[in-house]
């Protein structure tokens, strides 16, 4: 896994410090921008009441629960920073996960997008290109241990 450096290090912890406290209603705005991207990405949350629009997911409780354990993964990286091979097992199962429920490769790319949305929404003036960067630099981190756990999954089912 790639390092990074001590200031992108600092730049996250302190961007993710204010965030990190109030982790749904930024995640409803990652995933309301997500959706906005990739309208396809609402059909695959399918609960009680489906997703067929935004407003649906949002309104929905199974769906702010998903939300909740998505910023939790983004907190653990955040708490990781200095030792984020110590989440590849974890990593590599949820890229296992996302492949079984049909979740492409190229979404995660959507996903970075939408995150880096909510990053400069939230936090203004201080989101500048080097917290840009950085954020970019840990989320690049996190999808390559993802991706690899993805295409594990799909060899197994190819076998």
């Amino acid at each position: 896994m790639e390092e990074l450096s001590a200031k992108d290090k600092e730049l996250i912890r302190g961007s993710w410090e204010s965030l990190g406290k109030n982790k749904v209603p930024h995640g409803v705005i990652m995933f309301s921008r997500l959706f906005e991207l990739d309208p396809a990405l609402l059909s695959l949350f399918r609960y009680s009441t489906n997703c067929d629009t935004t407003q649906d997911c949002v309104s929905s409780p199974e769906f702010l629960e998903h939300v909740t354990k998505v910023m939790l993964v983004i907190d653990a990286a955040v708490s990781h920073l200095d030792d984020l091979p110590s989440l590849e097992d974890f990593l590599l199962n949820l890229g296992r996960k996302h492949q079984a429920v049909g979740v492409s490769t190229q979404s995660f790319a959507v996903v970075g997008e939408a995150l880096l949305y909510m990053l400069q929404r939230s936090l203004g003036q201080a989101y500048t290109a080097p917290l840009r960067q950085a954020w970019l630099s840990m989320y690049g981190v996190v999808v390559a241990a993802m991706s690899r756990g993805w295409a594990e999954n799909g060899e197994d089912k190819a076998d």
